[in-house]
């Protein structure tokens, strides 16, 4: 009798669970707490933003667009990226346009990681980036970062490299630590890259989300790894429309047909209206990216300030919208039983640490806030948190 025989399920799904943190948002509205556990603003996107998305719907921009994206979209996209970035980019033929960067993540690796290849990650990673190389029939090999300031050893990053090695990922400013990658380190990486042909995928959706000195670089940008990149970004969380899920990539001519490729039969293409909208996004002034950067870093502070109020300890973010935090101190076994409590009993949602780990025992001391909040949002959390402070004392 064949062993198929009443099995439903692959290897591969019964490797990972679902998203923890989309859980979490489930148990706040569950108890009716305060979610400060998924990364989407609870504010209002731009104005011009939402205007440009309902006239591109009024205008009957409803049907499918090109496969890899809007050609007006892309252009816009290639000028962006160029300006800030520094990288030279052909919208024609380097530039895909994705349903958010979560597929532009698996959609890229499909497109170049055969099974059984090696894909080092950065641990403690965005908890799609493990599943998304087993997926993928890859192998994850995890590099540790250190806190407070989350580095690598150089050491045990080059002994990660091998002839096995397809790709690495990199998220950069990350989730969930706030980990802003130095031009240094991006430097190393990058060496390391050319020596054994390695792709860098390089996910960065906060790349205007910096706070006091912290600069962001683009891996794709550093000499010799042109053909070695691909860059992801979204709409997401600098325009603050998650729910849009139109995200994009920037790689080469040969790893952008491979992807299209994978991209067409994944999802056809992101939505049209969507991406026409995106144009006016694109073309925002710098003043715009100016005063994002100021309103997150009031609610960072609030976001500090709230937390040290409550006696909870944590790690200062350079980058993102995240604080990644200790509560070992608490007295709970884990993070998983302190999230649970905080929930139920205190009304406020956060993501337990061990979710952002390969070994999910180093996590268990850690949990994550979200602060991209109104601030009648962190308000209440305030409020809730300072009743977890008294009851633990």
């Amino acid at each position: 009798m064949s062993t198929r025989i009443g099995k439903k399920t692959s290897v591969k799904a019964s490797k990972f669970k679902e998203s923890v943190i989309r859980e979490m948002s489930r148990l706040a509205a569950l108890h009716q707490a305060v979610n400060l556990a998924q990364g989407l603003p609870d504010f209002p996107a731009p104005a011009e933003l939402k205007e440009a998305a309902c006239r591109a719907v009024e205008g009957d921009i409803n049907q499918y667009a090109i496969t890899w994206g809007d050609r007006a979209f892309r252009e816009a996209i290639a000028a962006k990226a160029g300006a800030y970035l520094g990288m030279k980019i052909d919208p024609e033929t380097e530039i895909t346009v994705t349903c958010g960067a979560t597929e532009a993540m698996i959609g890229a690796l499909m497109a170049t990681v055969d099974p059984g290849d090696e894909v080092i990650v950065f641990d403690p990673f965005y908890e799609n980036y493990g599943p998304d190389a087993i997926l993928c029939g890859a192998v994850p090999r995890y590099v540790t970062l250190t806190p407070p300031d989350w580095t690598f050893d150089e050491k045990e990053l080059r002994e990660a490299f091998n002839e096995r090695t397809r790709g690495i990922i990199i998220n950069t400013p990350g989730n969930p630590t706030g980990k802003v990658f130095s031009r240094q380190e991006l430097a190393t990486i990058a060496e390391l890259c050319q020596k054994f042909g390695v792709i860098a995928f390089t996910d960065e959706i906060y790349e205007h989300i910096l706070y006091d000195d912290a600069e962001h670089v683009a891996i794709g940008s550093l000499p010799g790894m042109e053909e070695l990149t691909v860059t992801i970004n979204s709409l997401s969380k600098t325009y603050s429309v998650t729910g849009w899920r139109v995200g994009y990539t920037i790689a080469c001519q040969e790893i952008t047909q491979a992807l299209r490729k994978v991209h067409d039969f994944l999802t056809v293409g992101a939505p049209a209206p969507l991406q026409r909208a995106g144009v006016v996004a694109m073309n925002f002034p710098r003043d715009y990216y100016d005063k994002l950067k100021r309103f997150y870093s009031l609610k960072r502070q609030m976001m500090l300030e709230m937390l040290d109020e409550a006696g909870i300890k944590y790690f200062t973010p350079a980058g993102a919208y995240y604080v990644l935090a200790d509560i070992s101190e608490f007295g709970f076994a884990s993070d998983i039983e302190f999230t649970e409590s905080l929930v139920k009993d205190t009304g406020v949602a956060v993501v337990p640490g061990s979710s952002f780990y390969s070994n999910q025992e180093l996590g268990k001391r850690f949990v994550r806030f979200c602060f991209a909040r109104q601030e009648q949002t962190l308000q209440e959390a305030k409020a809730r948190l300072a009743r977890l402070r008294r009851r633990a004392r």
